[in-house]
C-alpha cells in the first residue's frame, strides 16, 4: 500500500491525513451535540490509524523506477478485500431485519435496534459498502485495460477508496445513534455528505485524467457506463442533500426542499441513484467482464452504445412514477409512467446483447460457475428491468404500491443483478490480480452460486405473493362498503412469506460467507507461474507492440 508511494507521496498522504485528523478533533471539541462529537472523534480515529501505517512505511525504499510502466492494482486489491467485507456486514444485517418482521422481539427493546434504524445500515451497507467498493475496484481495474495506461495519480486512488469507506464508515454508525436526515439511500447528514462530495469529486478527476492520458484510441464502451455512473451520481448526490445545518458544530441540517418539491427532488435522485449507482456503473461490469470471461466479443457493439444513449436519457425522467396517486401534478406522475415504459427498450437491448455474446460459449457457461453468474445476473437484469416498467404503469401501482411487491423487485435486481455480477466479476478479477491461476476452490464458487441464486429465488418469490395479497386485502370491500380485512389481519397472512424471505436470505449470506472464504483463500494462496494474460502484461511490453 506504502510501498508503491514515493516518499513526497507519502508525505503529501501524512499532511492529507493531518488536515482529516484535525478537523476530526474540531468536531470532537467544539460540537454542541454528542453525536456530532461522537463522529468527530471516529474521524480523528480513523486518520490517526492511517497515518500510524503511512509512518511505519515512512522510510521504506522508494519504488523502483519502472513503476509507471505497470498497472496500478494496490488500490483494486483492497477493495476487493472491502467489497466483500461489507457484504458479508451488509446481508447479516439484512437477514436480521428480515427475521426481525416475522419476530418483532428481535429489537431486544432497545431503540438502536428498531427497524426504521436497522434497516438503513443494511441498504448502505449493501448498496455503498458492498456495491461501491465493488465499482470501484473494478472501473480501477477496467479503465487501465481498455486504456492501455496507469490509472492517473498515485495518491488520489488511496484517497478514493479510503475516503469513500470513511463515508460508509460514518453512516452506517449513525444511524443508530438517530444521526440521519430521513431520506431513501441519501440518509446521512450534511457533513457527512460534504465528505463524500469531496471524495467523489477526486474520483471523477482521477477517472477522466486517466481517460485523456490513454494510448488506446477508442474509449470502449464499459468507460462510458463508468463515467456515466460517476457524472451522474456526483450529481444526484448534490442536488438532493442541499441543506442548511443548525449550525457548523450541529449533526442537524434543514432540507432545502420542502413538501411536494421535496418529494419529486428526491424520487428523481432515488430512481436515479438506482439507474446510475446501481444499473449503469455495473453494467459497465458487464460489459467488459462477461465477454473477456465467455472468450467472446460482445455480441454487438453498436447496441451496446445505443443501449448507453437510451439509458442515459430515458432513466433521468422516470423517477415520479414513485409518486403516484400524491399531491405530485397529474402530468409530472404521466411523464414519470411514460419514460418508463419507454426504458424497456434500451435495457432489453443491454440484457439481450449480454446473453447473444454467450452464443458458441454455451459450453463454457455449463462448466464456468463465474459465468454462470454473468448469465444469471444477464437475466435478472432483463425481468426486473420489464417489472419495473410494469409496476410503473398507474393501474399496476395502484395494486403494488406501499406493498411487500416492490421489495421483492428491489430484491430481484439487488440480489439477482448486481450481488450476481459484482460475484462474477471479483471470481475473475481475484485470480488475475494476486497471480492466482484460478479461485482457489472451484467447489466452492459452485456452492456459491447455487445458494445465491435459491435464495434470491425463495426471498422474490415470497415477496411477490405476499405483495399480491397485501395489495388485495387492502383493496377488498364488504357489502357495505368498508374494508373487509382490518390491517392486522394483513400483518397476520404475511407471516409466512417473512419467515420463507428470512430464509432466502440466510442462504444468500451463507453464498457471500463462502464466497469471502474462497477468495481469501485465493489471495494466501501461492502465485500461479503463468503466462500473463495480454491485458495483465507490462505496459512497456504492450506499448512496443
Amino acid at each position: 500500500m506504502v510501498a508503491q508511494l514515493t516518499r513526497a507521496e507519502r508525505q503529501f498522504a501524512l499532511l492529507t491525513l493531518g488536515l482529516l485528523a484535525l478537523c476530526g478533533l474540531l468536531m470532537a471539541a467544539g460540537a454542541n451535540d454528542d453525536l456530532f462529537a461522537l463522529h468527530g472523534g471516529l474521524i480523528l480515529a480513523f486518520a490517526v490509524g492511517l497515518g500510524f501505517l503511512v509512518i511505519s512505511g515512512l522510510d521504506a525504499p522508494e519504488p523502483a523506477d519502472g513503476r509507471l510502466a505497470e498497472y496500478y492494482d494496490d488500490p483494486s486489491r483492497v477493495a476487493i478485500v472491502l467489497t466483500m467485507g461489507w457484504a458479508l456486514f451488509g446481508l447479516a444485517v439484512g437477514d436480521w431485519v428480515a427475521w426481525m418482521l416475522a419476530y418483532p422481539h428481535l429489537t431486544f427493546d432497545a431503540a438502536w435496534a428498531s427497524f426504521g434504524r436497522i434497516r438503513p445500515i443494511h441498504t448502505t451497507g449493501v448498496i455503498f459498502g458492498f456495491g461501491g467498493n465493488a465499482l470501484i475496484a473494478t472501473s480501477f481495474h477496467v479503465v487501465q485495460r481498455t486504456c492501455r495506461t496507469r490509472l492517473a495519480g498515485q495518491f488520489s486512488p488511496w484517497f478514493v477508496l479510503l475516503g469513500y469507506n470513511l463515508f460508509c464508515l460514518l453512516a452506517v454508525s449513525g444511524y443508530p445513534l438517530g444521526i440521519t436526515q430521513s431520506k431513501e439511500y441519501a440518509e446521512p447528514e450534511w457533513y457527512v455528505d460534504l465528505w463524500l462530495c469531496i471524495v467523489w469529486v477526486t474520483y471523477l478527476v482521477l477517472y477522466i485524467r486517466t481517460l485523456a492520458r490513454r494510448r488506446e484510441p477508442h474509449i470502449y464502451v464499459a468507460n462510458w457506463y463508468y463515467l456515466a455512473f460517476i457524472i451522474v451520481v456526483a450529481m444526484l448526490h448534490i442536488v438532493n442533500n442541499i441543506a442548511v445545518p443548525v449550525a457548523w458544530n450541529h449533526a442537524r441540517a434543514y432540507s432545502a426542499f420542502g413538501g411536494v418539491q421535496d418529494a419529486m427532488t428526491q424520487w428523481w435522485y432515488g430512481h436515479n441513484a438506482v439507474a446510475f449507482f446501481l444499473t449503469a456503473g455495473f453494467l459497465g461490469m458487464m460489459y467488459y467482464y462477461l465477454p473477456v470471461r465467455a472468450q467472446r466479443p460482445i455480441f454487438s457493439y453498436r447496441m451496446s452504445i445505443i443501449s448507453f444513449w437510451g439509458i442515459t436519457f430515458m432513466y433521468m425522467w422516470a423517477g415520479s412514477h414513485h409518486l403516484h396517486y400524491t399531491a405530485l401534478p397529474h402530468w409530472v406522475q404521466t411523464l414519470g409512467m411514460t419514460f418508463s415504459l419507454i426504458l424497456l427498450v434500451p435495457s432489453w437491448g443491454s440484457a439481450a446483447n449480454a446473453l447473444l455474446t454467450l452464443n458458441g460459449a454455451w459450453h463454457r457457461v455449463r462448466d464456468d460457475a463465474t459465468l454462470r453468474f454473468m448469465m444469471v445476473a444477464a437475466i435478472f437484469y432483463g425481468l426486473t428491468t420489464f417489472e419495473g416498467s410494469f409496476m410503473a404503469i398507474r393501474a399496476v401501482n395502484s395494486l403494488s404500491h406501499y406493498t411487500d411487491w416492490t421489495v421483492g423487485h428491489v430484491h430481484a435486481g439487488a440480489l439477482g443483478w448486481v450481488a450476481l455480477i459484482s460475484f462474477g466479476a471479483l471470481y475473475s478479477l481475484t485470480p488475475a490480480l494476486w497471480g492466482r491461476a484460478r479461485m482457489h476452490s472451484a467447489w466452492a464458487v459452485e456452492a456459491h452460486f447455487w445458494l445465491a441464486l435459491a435464495g434470491t429465488l425463495i426471498y422474490v418469490f415470497s415477496m411477490w405473493n405476499s405483495g399480491v395479497i397485501q395489495g388485495l386485502m387492502w383493496r377488498t370491500y364488504d357489502a357495505g362498503g368498508t374494508l373487509a380485512y382490518p390491517f392486522i389481519d394483513t400483518v397476520v397472512a404475511m407471516h409466512p412469506y417473512y419467515i420463507a424471505r428470512a430464509v432466502g436470505g440466510a442462504l444468500f449470506l451463507a453464498g457471500a460467507a463462502i464466497g469471502a472464504w474462497n477468495v481469501w483463500m485465493t489471495i494466501r494462496g501461492p502465485a500461479a507461474a503463468l503466462q500473463p494474460a495480454v491485458d495483465d502484461r507490462p505496459l512497456t511490453v504492450l506499448a512496443g507492440e
